[in-house]
């Protein structure tokens, strides 16, 4: 919101000397953000001064181009210049040169003279042309940087101004003005208007605040006017699109008038483009009350006025030229004819405000913040009304803002108001708000007095009643955001100052500190992050193709995915089935921008629907649903469990001298995936596997004891791993992290370290090739009882002395017992009893 500083001070007592720069230091306290300062002096300089043709010569050129020879006259007739500079003559007649035709002698202008600077750098000497020493320039709109008009030089007297000569042009047009741009946070719709930030400013400056709606004289009620009936057959979540409709009439006016250069220089400032009067009238009164109208040309009009939602089938064309079809849950103006606009967002082109219109209606509504919302986003038709009515727009100011355009009809068109008028709808019940004496001071930390309290309160516009147990409070019809003690709380410490606050950190409640789920998750991220892996976030969008690659282990299986209904690309359509695909986009960035070697992970959610997705209706807003439609809603959400995964390319570290870095490879993935579960306290079981998006013969899959397959790891696809530019041999793991937290411990116990010796032995066994190695481990594992303390394969072998079809697995057998030093036969026999279980199993013999 641009806020010109002419018209803020009509409302606010902002010092003459005050720049935009101390206006936003000054709303900053109260919590409103700074954007950027709009000056025109930052790009336009005198001396730029009103001006009278006294003669033109008409001088036709070679080139075809005809030049006007201009005499014109920048002081009053009796006077002498008063202005000096190189090429300003002292008699105060000009000689101009000038192609434009759209002026004649006697007309007033604005005369740029030498030493003046116009937007972009433009500066203006006195120079030799066409043969005659022209010495400044009678200026367009466009040159001026004051609109987009350039067909011809600016005639004062077509703008409604007869100024004397030598009057300063920049002060006449309002140059010198200035604007603080301030953003508007969605719970703050009044600030989107002079009445709104007039009032901001005055909390932060403790000085005075004249409402402007107070000072237009409105009639007590209407009757007779134009007829309105608001029907809303199908509200949304309960409410009626529309709830109150104003509609005044101005005869007479001439609508073709001129736009007075102070509204047209204050809506410049404000970021709006005069367009006409009429046009010019409705938005500068929206940007003075914070309420959007809007003009028809009431002989266009057919039958009474009828606020309805569309039906199917239904079009409009709207004011931009565009035919829209229209939904069935778009709220309409319509009459005899139909729709003649959508409702708070745009009117339709069939009853626009033209030159010739002679009779004005005057609509001033209040209407529901979803419905215009969900129709500005449907038809992308983003305005500065719509913007106001989604957020919230005060309900009683309808009626004011249309007088204030009647008034301004009047005196700028040359209007009659009509005494009749409608005002149909019924009014919200106001908001009241118990409020705790004490409340206020333990939510925000401070010790409010009474007086702080109340003063604040009142100064909102809120009515304060004081009880036995605090305070009753009634929300002003303007805060729309104020609905609870909290809110009433936050604005108490706003406006007694944010600089009270003290920056003491509150002390924890004891009994509360992370919960399981949460240390699990810090403890795994960190041991990632310690084992050397940069963490990374990605987008949690997929392609569909990366979805039915990486959603499913087998190529062609059935895989569900979420398909945004409005994505921020088509071709990332899909909210993830895997973290996978992020991971890999990220390393392909890093890669374009020659980082190689990599070792990137993310802990994040995926998306996983079941058979029930989404509820056939949405409770209506403002009242709390039952637990029967929460667990409605929540069976409709999509299981989202919080995976870990990791990609790694390259080497795992840098070459340096004397050191030869190491090629990542599905080992590593593998040791990383197994120290997620050793930091759980989980075991993770290693099996053979097959997963479409890992190489076939290098990929393993990850279970529990269960038999819950809980991840993927090993070497990626040769064929994926080409399709996206990526190292050939990059590996990656994926594991479901919300199902290991499941099977971890609640405690995890240290094992007892013992202090006697271990006995270690190995064992060779040969078996089918076919059977997984990890297998055979466990049979191990499993025979060896109680005694046995670790088991590890650490040679496989295959060729002279080994059967065709078959393998050899070497394996470290560790035994140790806790309360003696075991003998060699001891260790033995286990050994044995071990090579008997795989042998059972497996059909294994000791080679």
């Amino acid at each position: 919101m641009r806020i010109p500083l002419s018209w803020l001070r009509e409302s606010a007592q902002v010092p003459a000397g005050a720049s935009a720069e101390d206006v936003m230091a000054e709303l900053v306290k109260v919590g409103l953000e700074e954007e950027e300062v709009h000056r025109p002096t930052d790009s336009i300089q005198g001396p730029i001064v009103v001006g009278q043709v006294l003669s033109i010569v008409k001088e036709p050129q070679s080139n075809g181009k005809t030049i006007n020879w201009c005499q014109v006259r920048v002081v009053p007739e009796s006077q002498t210049q008063s202005l000096t500079g190189d090429g300003i003559d002292p008699s105060g007649v000009q000689g101009i040169i000038c192609g434009a035709h759209n002026f004649v002698e006697g007309d007033k202008v604005v005369v740029t003279l030498p030493g003046a600077v116009l937007p972009g750098d433009f500066r203006i000497s006195a120079r030799k042309t066409y043969g005659h020493l022209s010495a400044g320039m009678i200026a367009s709109v466009r040159e001026l940087g004051i609109g987009e008009d350039h067909d011809g030089i600016l005639v004062l007297s077509r703008i409604g101004l007869d100024p004397e000569l030598g009057t300063d042009a920049m002060e006449l047009l309002g140059l010198y003005d200035q604007a603080a741009e301030i953003n508007v946070t969605p719970d703050r719709s009044y600030c989107f208007s002079i009445r709104g930030v007039a009032r901001e400013y005055a909390h932060a400056t403790g000085t005075t605040f004249t409402d402007p709606a107070s000072k237009v004289q409105a009639p007590a009620a209407l009757s007779g006017g134009y007829g309105v009936k608001i029907n809303d057959d199908a509200p949304i979540y309960g409410k009626p699109g529309c709830d109150r409709f104003v509609a005044r009439t101005v005869h007479g006016v001439d609508a073709a008038r001129p736009t007075p250069p102070w509204m047209s220089s204050r809506l410049r400032l404000a970021g709006i483009r005069s367009i006409s009067l009429p046009v010019d009238i409705s938005n500068y009164v929206m940007l003075e009350l914070g309420q959007p109208l809007h003009f028809y040309d009431q002989d266009k009009l057919s039958g009474d006025i009828v606020v309805r939602r569309a039906v199917a089938g239904e079009k409009l064309r709207t004011l931009d030229g565009k035919d829209r079809a229209l939904d069935a849950e778009d709220l309409l103006i319509t009459d005899a004819s139909g729709p003649i606009g959508v409702a708070g967002v745009m009117g339709g082109a069939s009853t626009e405000v033209s030159d010739a219109t002679s009779t004005v209606l005057i609509e001033a509504a209040h209407f529901e913040e979803v419905s215009i919302a969900r129709s500005r986003r449907r038809h992308k038709l983003p305005s500065e009304a719509s913007k106001r009515f989604e957020r919230g727009v005060d309900w009683h100011v309808a009626g004011i803002a249309a007088q204030r355009a009647v008034d301004l009809l009047v005196e700028l068109a040359g209007g009659t108001a009509a005494a009749e008028g409608t005002d149909v709808g019924t009014a919200p019940a106001a908001v009241t708000i118990d409020l705790p004496a004490g409340f206020a001071a333990e939510r925000i930390g401070i010790d409010f007095t009474e007086e702080q309290i109340v003063t604040s309160l009142e100064d909102l516009g809120a009515d304060v009643e004081k009880n036995d147990a605090g305070y009753l409070v009634t929300a002003p019809s303007w805060r729309h955001d104020l609905e609870t003690k909290e809110d009433l709380s936050e604005e108490i410490a706003r406006l007694v100052g944010y600089d009270k606050i003290p920056a003491t950190l509150p002390v924890a409640p004891p009994g509360r500190g992370l919960s399981r789920i949460q240390q699990q998750r810090r403890r795994l991220i960190q041991a990632m992050a310690d084992a050397g892996l940069t963490e990374v976030l990605a987008y949690p969008f997929a392609t569909k193709a990366a979805n039915d690659i990486f959603g499913v282990a087998t190529e062609g299986a059935e895989r569900k995915a979420l398909k945004l209904a409005n994505p921020i690309s088509e071709e990332h359509g899909f909210l993830r089935t895997s973290v996978l695909p992020g991971l890999i986009e990220v390393a392909k960035r890093n890669h374009s921008r020659g980082f190689r070697d990599l070792a990137l992970f993310e802990a994040g959610l995926v998306f996983l629907p079941g058979e029930t997705l989404g509820t056939a209706t949405i409770p209506p807003l403002g009242v709390k649903p039952d637990a029967e439609v929460l667990d409605g809603l929540y069976d409709g959400v999509p299981n989202q469990p919080l995976h870990l995964a990791a990609v790694l390319t390259g080497h795992d570290s840098p070459a340096a001298p004397a050191h030869a870095p190491r090629a990542w490879d599905w080992a590593d993935a593998l040791d990383f995936a197994r120290l997620a579960g050793d930091v759980l306290g989980v075991e993770i079981l290693v099996n053979q596997g097959q997963h479409q998006a890992f190489h076939p013969g290098r990929a393993a899959q990850l279970t529990l004891r269960s038999g819950e397959v809980v991840g993927y790891a090993g070497e990626l696809h040769p064929k994926l791993l080409a399709a996206q530019d990526m190292p050939a041999r990059s590996v990656a793991f994926e594991l479901n992290a919300d199902a290991l937290f499941e099977a971890a411990a609640d405690v995890i116990v240290a094992r007892h370290i013992s202090t006697f010796p271990v006995a270690s032995q190995d064992v060779a066994l040969v078996v089918p090739r076919e059977i997984p190695s990890d297998e055979v481990l466990s049979a191990l594992r499993e025979g060896a009882g109680e005694l046995l303390e670790d088991v590890a394969l650490f040679d496989v072998y295959e060729g002279k002395g080994i059967e065709d079809g078959k393998k050899s697995l070497a394996f470290s057998l560790r035994f140790r017992a806790d309360d003696r030093t075991l003998t060699a036969d001891e260790a033995s026999a286990a050994r044995e009893s071990a090579v008997a279980v795989a042998h059972e199993r497996f059909g294994a013999v000791q080679r």
